[in-house]
């Protein structure tokens, strides 16, 4: 052997979007991620960071990996935050911008994103565009596909991008934009998109649609030619002089570990477990060991004993091998389930060894070990004495947590031998996988999963089926590890199947399977089991007997689950429909033209704050919080009282420099804190800000911090809404914002038939969850001056904050902000403290310094939407008219105003989308000890309109008369809206609600689907539908609002407003105002070449002062009419000069030559205005109108939601394309309000729902299967913006429809139960009030968690009569 075959490696050389890159191990932390890596030291920046836990897939990549045995390269998409950068050496990674740019052209997946306005922040769109592009990359790997499109089926392209959330589009059109690709899609069957026209010839769509050809994704360099001849000349890597390394047997594993005593070692083949167990990534490892390069643990082998796969094999991997195995339905059904683990992205390196050692070692809630403890797995262990053993996988899961120098080398799946072996019986397999989860296609912990088998028979004698034998387990729901009911399997075992055998197995069940005192929503984790083993022997009982004697009897081994399997076959979810009508009027205003830089935001080239390259010199920071609700702080200081490495100082009020304040927000009611002083008032309060010299470093310090608190002498805190009322712990609201009466309350009870009286709701918190959490850069500049790039959406007030804290004059900061990756309000007040931190970091220290706030940081910190109480008495008439309602609200606004004080507006506005006949309102705000509640996006409006829903309900419930008729009876004529509402009710056309109702019966045949819907229900025991109609009414205001055009020598125009790009098309609207105010003059240059010329730029508050909030939907509209007063202005200043031309020359006069001759005369080209709104448009009203159906398992709680229609009035829309983003994602916003998701707090106030694993936002699989939206474009409102109105927030309120649907559908799931209770139909309510949000234990509680037991108890008495 040669000198240079025996050098041993030095180096990583892997390739990022074809260019190679080497690093020497030496220079390498092992514990840097892949995600650090690219963001930090490449300019590839697509790749995001949402959660650092593989939840959100933000940070998606594509992973390329080459064997040089088969010649062939396998391509699949990663979690690049749990990738460790060591472990993709010899890999290829492609980003977004490695598909295609700006600079060589968009790739068809951009282009189609853009096309199909699928794009809205566009923080998430890079990971999608990797998402989609992985998919179709795979599916034409096998055959060429049809030319123009993929192999991709519409199936597929939807579960493409299952994994990937998005908060603002509501997913419609990027699953639109991937099936698009797909050769089974009619693209006149998709959404509203810049390709197709309704009615145009198919081959004239596709010709316009952008390109796309199987081999240009092939030529998208995955894996270039120079990594491969690398790899055929790779060394092995010297385990001895590095940290990480890379055995590749056995053997040299043993060696490893046995010479790494009292060294911390982590094994790693995908690091995923770091996603949940967070505290890895903090610990510090002294040596890492790469696995996955060992045959014995990479291997599969099937033979007649079963399949066995190496501890390595990924889940993914583990998945297409169980389907190889034809005709065996129990490897499908495991197949299946587990494709329900995790994100795809996540499946694609996770290992099945990893997910059953974190179940052994730290019970993480597995649904791997409990499909496999029923599939009766055996696992094989080496042990530290290296001696191989084999376990059962129930063995080996209730053994002590594995030793570090032990490892798990194979699972086993073994064949199914009968136990009962009679030839004169057909002996039959039964094998079934259970899971409940808040998602249906995954990315979700169960809250109870299951997996049963059972070998049964038919028995003449016995006239029934006889279970033989039977495994049951049962997991995820608050044990250490999955669990057979090994008493109920005994008791089973030899029975005949009956009612009254299982009504006996399920007593024994509940004893059994208890979830453990710490567990949320026990009772319906239990009586989920008690659902599971009903499905699974339910339908074998004895009067179901002859029904299944003829597939028990056909012979085969599994005959009668080929069906089941075959239904595993995956089917298109997802339709849509809208209708949109584009105004030519003010073209290009009115046109649905894609959104501006959508392509830049697809390919991952768009630039945010955490961008931006850090400055020479930067520090990074990362918050201190109390963890303690009302307590001084006696001293801060690190665990083992040992400063961490990196970290250079903290940061607290007592840094604040003379002169300044310590404040984090100004601007609004009142200045806040930005560091709690000696006193932390409430737990999630900023006490300090820790900086170090790198975002890890600072985090995981800051993390080792402990703060030694003293409670001696201070009062209680205040965490219910009753004690603070009870100790005056109030808010004083200013007399113009308190809401106000409508009428005399007396008289309107006075003449109500009936009366409902004290009836009460209440709300939860919201959180935001925009997909870039807070964030700022702080750069020092010369003469005590700041320059700070802040993601917000209130520049000014930032502004204004910063220098009240460093204790300068305003002119001596700047505040620049391009776009913000979402905000939906929490970047508006929470953004100061964050860039006020940086700023005052920057300024003692006199570096640059910034910060990425980590998610669980900011869940913790930033509040969200307010919790409330309510309390309401109704009087009504007989026919269901409501005469009089009086209100009082109890309103959380958590420690300080905030917003606060403007709550009782929105309420207010939003509730008097009825006709209360006469209307008390009254608002208390109360100040707890929990973090200050903030706007949400449709503050207070959500919650009010809610209400308003929740009262018709009740009335109707109480008077037996359906809810629509009384919906109807209650709605505003235009004299009612105007005494409620006064001027901003407007002109009567203008009220177009009435119009919106009837059309939307007659849009989406609500009344004949609400037959179906009956009859639906009358033949379905286990699920129930609902449907239900709703209106919204918004009120909106219009701000002062600040505008600038310029137009350069050239002839480009630069337009310049302090409205931000947050994802709602502000950018986009205002080009097209531009254009369309400049084409006025009508030069020998069309309005939409104009549109070209036209670039609007970031925020700057020197170069722009008086700006307000980016919020409340109108700054849209704002900004445009600021801008379209600054071009008028222009166009006054250019006709005269077109004048002479047209004179001069006797022909048109291009845009370019007017300009040319303007700048010759000197002529002024930039004028700057200020749009200021008059009383009379200052305030108006939006509507809108939705109908949605939902089907609900009684069973488990889970709530699908078949379809939603909604009508909304646009006015003359300034973009529709813009409007129909904004509608469908504030509804689906609004879905995850009503549905989904729990902003939760534990005793002592401290935000608990800190992460993806345990906060769920809507996703592919939540959203409505049928999506039908219409723009209504409405007649002329000639105080608004070219007749447009407001899209931005009114339409989240119309989620309320899908939550009344599901009321409906569990009242008549609690209809059947009285029938099964005609003795008894005590403590079973007519009405109800179903808690918001309706999530499935909350579902399942109301629809009864003893519904299979009140059924079988029925059924027995049934045949007992």
């Amino acid at each position: 052997m040669g000198e240079e075959a025996m050098k041993s490696k030095t180096s990583l050389v892997f390739a990022v979007n074809g260019e190679r890159f080497e690093l020497q191990l030496s220079s390498i932390d092992p514990s840097t991620t892949l995600v650090d890596f690219l963001r930090n030291k490449t300019p590839f920046k697509s790749v995001k960071l949402g959660c650092g836990e593989g939840g959100c897939g933000a940070c998606v990549v594509l992973l390329s990996k080459y064997d040089p045995l088969l010649e062939k390269v396998d391509d699949f998409t990663i979690s690049s935050c749990l990738t460790l950068l060591c472990s993709i050496d010899g890999c290829s990674i492609t980003t977004s911008e490695g598909l295609g740019n700006s600079r060589v052209g968009f790739h068809a997946v951009h282009e189609r994103i853009a096309g199909f306005h699928a794009t809205q922040c566009g923080f998430c769109t890079p990971g999608m565009s990797v998402s989609m592009f992985s998919a179709l990359l795979n599916a034409d790997k096998t055959h060429p596909p049809c030319s123009g499109f993929s192999n991709l089926t519409a199936a597929e392209a939807e579960k493409a991008v299952a994994g990937n959330l998005c908060r603002c589009t509501g997913y419609r059109p990027l699953v639109d934009a991937c099936k698009s690709f797909a050769a089974d899609v009619d693209i006149e069957d998709l959404g509203f998109n810049s390709f197709c026209k309704k009615g145009e010839n198919r081959d004239v769509v596709l010709g316009r649609l952008p390109c796309y050809d199987h081999t240009s994704s092939q030529m998208v360099c995955t894996f270039p030619e120079f990594l491969k001849n690398e790899i055929k000349n790779d060394r092995n890597l010297d385990s001895r002089k590095y940290r990480w390394s890379t055995p590749v047997s056995v053997s040299e594993l043993q060696r490893l570990l046995e010479v790494e005593n009292g060294v911390s070692v982590k094994l790693v083949a995908a690091n995923t477990s770091s996603g949940y167990y967070k505290e890895e990534k903090e610990r510090k490892y002294e040596r890492f060991i790469d696995i996955r390069r060992i045959p014995e643990l990479t291997m599969v082998r099937r033979d007649e004993n079963g399949l066995e796969l190496g501890a390595c094999v990924t889940i993914s991997k583990a998945i297409e091998v169980l389907r190889e195995q034809k005709n065996v339905s129990m490897l499908a059904k495991i197949a299946a389930h587990m494709e329900k683990i995790a994100s795809k992205f996540v499946r694609n390196t996770g290992t099945i060894g990893g997910n059953i050692m974190m179940a052994q070692r730290k019970q993480f809630p597995s649904d791997l070990t409990t499909i496999l403890v029923a599939a009766r797995a055996t696992v094989k262990i080496m042990t530290s004495s290296s001696v191989q053993e084999r376990f059962t996988l129930e063995e080996f899961l209730q053994q002590p947590p594995l030793g570090d120098k032990s490892v798990l080398l194979s699972v086993e799946i073994p064949s199914w031998r009968p136990v009962k072996n009679d030839s004169s019986t057909h002996n039959i397999l039964l094998f079934e996988t259970y899971r409940a989860a808040p998602r249906p296609l995954g990315n979700a912990l169960a809250f109870l999963n299951a997996a049963f088998s059972a070998e049964v028979s038919l028995s003449e004698a016995l006239d029934g089926i006889v279970v033989n034998d039977c495994l049951l387990a049962f997991g995820a729901y608050g044990t250490k590890h999955a669990h057979r009911a090994s008493k109920v399997e005994e008791f089973l075992t030899g029975k005949v199947i009956s009612d009254e055998v299982l009504m006996e197995a399920i007593g024994l069940l509940k004893d059994e399977i208890v979830p453990d005192k710490a567990t949320s929503n026990p009772a319906y984790r239990s009586s989920l089991a008690v659902t599971f083993l009903f499905e699974f022997f339910g339908y074998l009982t004895q009067t179901n007997a002859k029904a299944t004697n003829g597939w028990l009897n056909g012979g085969g081994k599994e005959i009668g689950f080929e069906q089941n399997v075959e239904s595993l076959k995956p089917e298109a979810m997802l339709s849509s429909a809208q209708q949109i009508v584009e105004n030519q009027e003010h073209t290009p205003v009115g046109k649905g033209i894609i959104k501006a830089g959508a392509r830049l935001q697809a390919s991952g080239e768009a630039v945010y704050v955490d961008d931006i390259p850090s400055p020479d010199n930067c520090l990074y920071g990362a918050f201190i919080y109390s963890t303690m609700p009302l307590a001084r702080i006696k001293s801060i200081r690190f665990k083992q009282n040992t400063v961490p490495e990196g970290v250079l100082g903290i940061i607290t009020y007592k840094d604040i420099p003379k002169g300044g304040q310590n404040i984090g927000t100004k601007g609004f009611f009142t200045s806040d804190l930005l560091f709690a002083e000696e006193i932390t008032h409430c737990a999630g309060q900023i006490i300090a800000f820790l900086v170090a010299d790198s975002q890890k470093h600072a985090d995981i310090a800051a993390n080792l911090v402990v703060i030694d608190y003293d409670t001696k002498d201070l009062e209680q805190p205040i965490f219910s809404l009753e004690e603070a009322v009870e100790k005056s712990s109030l808010f004083e609201v200013p007399p113009p914002l308190r809401g106000y009466s409508v009428g005399d309350i007396t008289r309107g009870m006075a003449a109500a038939e009936h009366k409902i009286l004290e009836s009460k709701i209440s709300f939860g918190s919201q959180y935001f969850f925009y997909m870039e959490t807070q964030t700022a850069l702080a750069v020092p500049d010369e003469d005590n001056c700041m320059v700070v790039y802040s993601s917000t959406q209130t520049p000014d007030f930032v502004h204004q904050t910063i220098a009240g804290c460093l204790g300068v004059p305003e002119n001596n900061v700047r505040v620049i902000t391009r776009r913000v990756g979402g905000g939906f309000g929490g970047k508006a007040v929470k953004s100061m403290p964050v860039a006020a931190a940086c700023a005052l970091a920057a300024s003692k220290m006199q570096r640059p310094v910034r910060t990425y706030v980590n998610r669980k940081t900011d869940m913790i910190t930033t509040g969200g939407r307010h919790p409330m109480k309510v309390t309401y008495s109704v009087g009504f008439k007989s026919n269901g008219k409501i005469t009089a309602l009086d209100l009082e609200l109890l309103l959380d606004a958590g420690l300080t105003e905030d917003v606060s004080p403007l709550m009782a507006k929105g309420i207010q506005g939003a509730l008097m989308k009825y006709d209360w006949g006469v209307l008390s309102f009254d608002v208390k705000v109360c100040k707890t000890n929990t973090v200050s509640r903030t706007a949400v996006r449709a503050p207070g409006d959500v919650q009010g309109s809610y209400i308003g829903e929740a009262i018709i309900e009740h009335v109707a419930s109480y008077l037996s008369i359906d809810v629509d008729e009384i919906r109807k009876v209650n709605l505003h004529t235009y004299e009612s809206l105007k005494f409620f509402h006064n001027v901003k009710a407007g002109e009567s056309p203008e009220y177009t609600l009435p119009l919106i109702w009837d059309k939307l019966a007659e849009f989406s045949g609500f009344n004949e689907r609400r037959k179906v819907v009956e009859e639906f229900n009358a033949s379905n025991k286990w699920r129930k539908r609902g449907i239900s109609r709703v209106p919204a009414v918004y009120v909106v205001s219009m701000r002062s609002t600040p505008g600038r055009v310029s137009v350069l020598g050239d002839g480009s125009i630069v337009v310049e407003v302090q409205g931000i790009e947050i994802g709602q098309g502000l950018w986009t609207k205002v080009k097209q105002m531009a254009a369309f105010s400049l084409g006025l003059i009508q030069c020998d240059t069309t309005s939409d070449e104009l549109l070209k010329k036209i670039r609007v730029i970031q925020s700057d508050t020197l170069s722009m002062v008086q700006g307000s909030i980016t919020g409340g939907s109108t700054t849209s509209e704002a900004s445009s009419e600021a801008v379209r007063i600054c071009c008028d202005g222009l166009v006054e200043r250019l006709l005269p000069v077109k004048t002479a031309l047209v004179e001069l020359t006797g022909g048109p006069v291009t845009w370019d030559n007017l300009i040319s001759q303007a700048y010759q005369q000197s002529i002024n080209m930039s004028v700057s205005s200020k749009y200021m709104p008059d009383f009379s448009t200052g305030q108006y009203l939006n509507y809108g109108v939705a109908a949605s159906e939902v089907e609900v398992n009684i069973l488990t709680g889970e709530t699908t939601v078949l379809r939603t229609d909604i009508i909304y009035d646009c006015g003359k829309s300034l973009n529709p394309a813009v409007d129909l983003g904004q509608i469908e994602g504030a509804f689906v916003q609004g879905l995850g309000f009503f549905m989904l998701e729990e902003y939760l707090m534990n005793s002592d106030g401290l935000v608990v729902t800190d992460s993806t694993w345990n906060y769920k936002i809507p996703t592919v699989d939540t959203i409505p299967r049928q999506f039908n939206v219409e723009i209504l474009n409405s007649g002329q409102h000639k105080n608004r913006v070219l007749s447009s109105k407001a899209s931005g927030e009114p339409p989240l309120l119309l989620a309320a429809s899908v939550h009344c649907a599901i009321r409906a559908a569990v009242k008549e799931a609690r209809k059947q139960i009285l029938t099964w209770n005609s003795s008894n139909q005590q403590g079973i309510d007519v009405y109800f009030e179903l808690p918001v949000p309706a999530t499935m234990p909350v579902v399942k509680e109301f629809c009864g968690l003893d519904v299979v037991e009140k059924y079988l108890e029925w059924k027995i008495q049934q045949k007992n009569i």
